[in-house]
């Protein structure tokens, strides 16, 4: 019977504990939800290499056979992913500055199989399949998250990174031959 009588005891401490915590979690989730939006968790390490570092050496081939190296790549590089809701969200607008700065300014990498993105990436951009590439662009910017968009100098140093395109320094990528830039 004492075993009996230590187990129930037990057990209503352990109900209560439970309670209390219940209550603290709720109470935190409140006072987040009312602080407002915020960037999400381990945001401000999305980017493994910020600006200045360098970019390692990689070889890529677009979907276009087209070589990719780092030093070709030079200017905006952009990860997108298949499963990545924001990177939906992000495509229009990607899509009209992208078409601004030209082609060759641009290097898509998207990651899953979407024909439909690709082919409307490869309107404005020189595009990678990572899945196809073996990863190695991904590789080479350390890259683990989408949308992730960077600013490659031509010395292969980064000089901007975002999850927009408003947060590149735009204005130190070569105006396009026509001369359409934003």
């Amino acid at each position: 019977m004492p075993y009996l009588v230590a187990a129930v005891v037990l057990f209503g401490v352990l109900s209560v504990l439970n309670l209390l915590l219940t209550f603290g979690i709720l109470r935190r989730m409140r006072a987040d939800a009312a602080a407002g939006p915020q960037a999400p968790a381990g945001a401000g390490d999305m980017f493994a290499l910020k600006p200045g570092a360098t970019v390692p050496d990689f070889q890529a081939v677009t979907t276009r056979d087209e070589p990719v190296t780092r030093e070709s790549a030079a200017g905006v590089v952009a990860f997108f992913s298949a499963d990545c809701d924001g990177c939906h969200d992000l495509l229009p607008s990607f899509l009209e500055r992208a078409g601004a700065l030209g082609r060759e300014n641009v290097l898509a990498v998207f990651g899953g199989d979407e024909p439909e993105t690709v082919a409307e990436l490869e309107k404005v951009a020189r595009v990678v399949q990572a899945d196809r590439d073996g990863g190695a662009v991904s590789r080479a910017f350390q890259n683990e998250w989408t949308p992730a968009l960077y600013l490659l100098g031509e010395d292969g140093r980064i000089t901007g990174s975002g999850a927009r395109m408003h947060e590149l320094p735009l204005h130190t990528l070569p105006v396009p031959a026509s001369g359409n830039r934003r």
